[in-house]
């Protein structure tokens, strides 16, 4: 699906907008299912990702940490390093 995701901690709790992009565990040969919400990061498109898990508040990240999927290891790519400020621009 992709080769890597960046986790980005908020200043506030961030919830799945209404109808997101659902990808179901049988669908990928996952093991949960997943909602996607299109954005851009660094003029590149990727989504948020956010199992159930996590959107319910009982999964591994609370909800001030939204995990972003691309195409690229955006910390690779960017030479991030923990607590550098990104911009992630909502789709929606």
């Amino acid at each position: 699906l992709f080769p890597g995701t960046l986790n980005i901690r908020l200043d506030h709790p961030y919830r799945i907008p209404p109808n997101p992009i659902r990808l179901e565990a049988t669908e990928y040969g996952g093991t949960v299912n997943i909602n996607l919400v299109p954005c851009h990061v660094f003029n590149r498109p990727a989504f948020i990702l956010r199992t159930d898990a996590n959107e319910q508040g009982n999964g591994i990240h609370p909800w001030e940490v939204i995990e972003i999927a691309t195409d690229i290891k955006l910390r690779d790519a960017f030479n991030l390093k923990d607590g550098d400020h990104i911009t992630v621009e909502l789709d929606i």
